[in-house]
């Protein structure tokens, strides 16, 4: 079972933006459907938010990165999207790295620096670092 990063009480903490990889399924083919849920609490909406995540095989060796845009995230609202990730099965994911959050912009302001406002948890078998 993953590793919440954050406690309980962190992950819910007002001002953060709260990404939880909540579980995965197989995808048609031979990828993986990694489920994520944001939990907006920063008190923004957010017209533009993109990450690049490294998905880390079974040994822990980097397999691909996969750019995600999750845009847009709502102000105090839980998001659910759904991300294809290809040619690996969910049972070979043992890892994803928050690798960069290439996109976070608020509405109406210029995009920023989100990293020290992300909390990352894992419900899913694979952890979900920074």
């Amino acid at each position: 079972m993953g590793i919440a990063l954050a406690g309980p009480s962190a992950s819910a903490q007002e001002g953060n933006l709260t990404v939880e990889l909540n579980k995965f399924e197989p995808a048609e083919g031979a990828g993986c459907r990694a489920f994520f849920l944001f939990r907006n609490r920063t008190g923004k909406a957010f017209e533009g938010f993109e990450m690049s995540l490294a998905i880390l095989d079974g040994n822990g060796v980097i397999d691909r990165l996969l750019n995600i845009d999750a845009a847009p995230l709502p102000v105090a609202r839980t998001t659910l999207k759904l991300f294809e990730i290809p040619e690996i099965g969910c049972g070979d994911i043992s890892e994803i790295l928050l690798h960069a959050i290439d996109t976070c912009q608020p509405q109406n302001e210029e995009n920023t620096d989100c990293f020290p406002m992300v909390d990352l948890v894992s419900r899913a078998p694979a952890d979900l670092v920074k």
